[in-house]
């Protein structure tokens, strides 16, 4: 059933939180944690970096919101280890539209983090569709059309199921300034 309920407002992000979702790695860090909860060591494992290397990305993540640390459990060899799930935070996340540089760097690694998803499903996944357009409009268009896909993946998000299939939708709206003629 489709649910008309408006979506929650944009919260504005603040500094630590641009700065906590500058590198790529924060990125597949939250898809990874967003449908199971994954501890630092399976994040490290499956992601191919040192623990160390993603500890410090996880904690930025955690200070600033956008993960949260679940009961400790028991891991498959009598261990105790801290799993950690993505709270969804920046779905609702204004990253704000001024030339700020780690805005610039956040556009860059999710990006990065939707290409190495790609690379890493291989050439031949079947289930993609990618569409590149060059598009001419003015400042009330490109309003309306930014508009129009927020209003869009928001109606869709409303429709997710927890049994359906997990699609990476990736928007990202560049002035190219002016091109040379043909």
């Amino acid at each position: 059933m489709l649910s008309t309920a408006e979506p929650e407002p944009r919260r504005r992000a603040t500094p630590q939180d641009l700065r906590a979702l500058t590198h790529p790695l924060s990125w597949r860090i939250l898809r990874l944690c967003l449908e199971r909860s994954q501890t630092n060591q399976q994040l490290a494992q499956r992601l191919g970096v040192s623990p160390a290397t993603l500890l410090r990305r996880v904690r930025a993540l955690t200070d600033s919101g956008f993960l949260t640390v679940e009961p400790p459990r028991q891991g498959e060899h009598g261990a105790w280890e801290r799993p950690y799930r993505a709270t969804g935070a920046t779905w609702r996340l204004d990253l704000g539209t001024d030339a700020d540089q780690l805005t610039g760097q956040i556009d860059l690694a999710i990006v990065d983090a939707h290409r190495a998803e790609l690379v890493e499903k291989g050439p031949t996944h079947s289930q993609q569709h990618t569409r590149r357009v060059l598009l001419h409009l003015d400042a009330e268009a490109r309003a309306e059309l930014d508009q129009r896909i927020d209003a869009l993946l928001d109606e869709f998000e409303n429709r997710s199921t927890p049994d359906g299939t997990p699609i990476a939708i990736l928007w990202n709206a560049v002035e190219q300034g002016n091109t040379p003629p043909d």
